[in-house]
């Protein structure tokens, strides 16, 4: 199979009976190679002190003063957070296990960098052996933000990092009907393209057709269903719909902000205006394959997703929502 998302460094972790990703030394290492950690020239001397001695040592301990003999106050805090994330990640067995219990306790002062890097390295363990190239595609929108834009009928999703920092590739049709600076080269994912995404995954440089009907929310969906998989050990089936009409809405998970409040209009019986209609991106129907699972005040009811875009019509998905939202009576995380 060849692999994908490199940049996550999953080849960098271990494994545990379970499956589950166990954190390694080279795998911390990278974390100190960030450029928000590598002392200037002009840092103080404990910096450089610090930053060597965890470069050898990975996980020793690092004691608050430590960080406070630091001079430069940014850099402080940076290795603050840094220190207590990787004292979190050490506290747990497995990476799975550290993501499931910040996202239940609270995720406090630690970076949606950080958050958005575990995701996108768990999605790689959870995804492994994926063949279908939209799957992974539509597995980006866990942990990077989205532009959507509705062109000829279509709802189509490109990664707004990329499309904000260009690159030297030629002009594709989706950065044209954009207005896009040429260097900023996205391709639409089909089926005459989608053996490319291997070699190029790691470039965020496909856009995802998210129109009702088709084949991208479907990959949403099953991507959706392989993470509360990996993640929690529930078996779901994740269905897309294109409309909702007269279901009783027993029990919803927003999968962003702006989802949520629509939800939570429903729910109240509020009619959507058009914007909240417009801004209405995906819609799916969970069921549990075994209903025992479920809290009994929805025991046997379907679970409703949505997903919506903000006014700026960026997609911001919030994975963590399907690990702390749904109605079940335990969540265990793998391993």
């Amino acid at each position: 199979m060849t692999d994908f998302w490199l940049s996550c460094g999953h080849h960098l972790l271990d494994r545990d009976a379970g499956g589950g990703l166990v954190v390694t030394d080279d795998f911390l290492k990278v974390y100190l190679a960030r450029p928000e950690l590598v002392p200037p020239p002009e840092a103080c001397a404990a910096e450089r002190t610090l930053h060597a001695a965890l470069l050898s040592r990975p996980r020793m301990t690092v004691a608050a003063a430590d960080v406070a003999a630091i001079a430069d106050a940014d850099a402080r805090e940076n290795w603050q957070m840094l220190i207590a994330f990787r004292d979190h990640l050490l506290r747990h067995k497995t990476l799975e296990a550290a993501y499931v219990d910040l996202v239940r306790c609270g995720v406090g002062r630690t970076p949606p960098l950080f958050i958005n890097q575990l995701v996108h390295v768990i999605l790689r363990n959870a995804l492994d052996g994926v063949a279908d190239a939209r799957v992974l595609r539509a597995a980006e929108l866990f942990f990077r933000t989205q532009r959507v834009t509705l062109h000829d009928g279509s709802l189509l999703a490109a990664d707004e990092e990329t499309l904000a920092g260009g690159t030297q590739a030629p002009v594709s049709p989706l950065v044209s009907m954009l207005g896009l600076p040429a260097e900023a080269a996205i391709d639409v994912l089909n089926d005459d393209n989608a053996a490319s995404y291997w070699e190029r995954s790691d470039r965020f440089d496909t856009a995802l057709d998210l129109t009702g009907g088709r084949q991208g929310l479907a990959a949403l969906a099953e991507a959706m269903r392989l993470w509360i998989a990996h993640l929690l050990g529930l078996a779901v089936t994740i269905e897309p719909l294109t409309e909702l009409r007269d279901a009783p809405l027993t029990w919803y998970v927003g999968l962003d902000a702006d989802a949520t409040r629509i939800g939570n209009a429903i729910w109240n019986g509020d009619e959507l205006d058009e914007t909240s209609q417009a801004s209405l991106v995906g819609l799916f129907r969970l069921t549990f394959g075994d209903a025992a699972v479920m809290l009994d005040k929805v025991k046997g009811e379907p679970v409703y997703l949505i997903l919506a875009m903000t006014a700026d019509k960026l997609l911001r998905m919030k994975p963590q929502n399907l690990v702390t939202g749904l109605p079940v009576k335990h969540l265990e995380a793998v391993g």
